[in-house]
């Protein structure tokens, strides 16, 4: 018996379409540095138009910066060399990805965004009572990253982590506070604008959605503490 089959052209797969959501994140937080920093080193554009500012969302203005300071890193001593966001994109690559494993790509991504956004308007409202912050800008993916570490901290707060120059494995749920604590520490110390309390509005955004996520799914969180511990 012979038989006929029909050969199908192979689809070609564009390179964007291999990429994880997470690794697009970090893809778009570089290229959107480099783009920015050539805009403000070319005088295109100001700060206003990219950092977050209290004072300026405040009066209605600049608003979409709530979006485009979470794509944007604060320049190094070399144009397009920055260890803010070298940091911040090792940071996401591990955490990042590991959240998006468990919330699969579409939920994390808007987790993702979700936290960032939460963060800055945290940030924004915050400098009511800190003043400091009220004409301070600010930029980073901080407040999203610190959004998946407050939701670590519920769904694998046994998950052992390790924390830039600490050569030792410490517990999600002592880790993450703890980062918090000595960012505050460095700040205070060294007068360092690190906006903190974007970093405390991701942390309360995380932990929010973990309580939601534990409180509809018990059994499968569980066995993600489990899985991780």
């Amino acid at each position: 018996m012979v038989g006929v089959y029909r050969v199908y052209p192979k689809k070609r797969s564009s390179f964007f379409a291999n990429l994880s959501v997470n690794s697009t994140l970090i893809l778009i937080n570089i290229i959107t540095f480099i783009i920015f920093t050539i805009l403000l080193a070319s005088n295109i554009l100001t700060i206003d138009f990219i950092a977050i500012k209290p004072s300026n969302i405040l009066q209605g203005k600049y608003l979409w910066t709530f979006l485009t300071s979470m794509f944007m890193h604060a320049p190094g001593a070399l144009t397009f060399l920055s260890f803010h966001l070298f940091a911040n994109m090792l940071s996401l690559l591990f955490i990042g990805g590991l959240v998006e494993k468990i919330l699969g790509a579409k939920r994390y991504l808007y987790f993702y965004l979700g936290a960032g956004l939460f963060a800055g308007l945290f940030f924004v409202l915050s400098s009511l009572i800190f003043k400091g912050d009220f004409d301070t800008f600010a930029v980073g993916a901080s407040g999203a990253l610190f959004g998946l570490v407050g939701l670590l901290m519920l769904l694998t707060p046994n998950l052992p982590v390790y924390v830039m120059f600490i050569p030792i494995p410490i517990k999600m749920k002592y880790a993450a506070p703890g980062i918090l604590i000595v960012l505050w520490l460095i700040s205070i110390a060294g007068n360092v604008g690190i906006g903190n309390t974007a970093h405390l509005g991701g942390v309360v955004f995380g932990l929010i959605y973990g309580f939601y996520l534990k409180s509809k799914y018990k059994n499968k969180i569980k066995y993600i503490n489990k899985l991780f511990s």
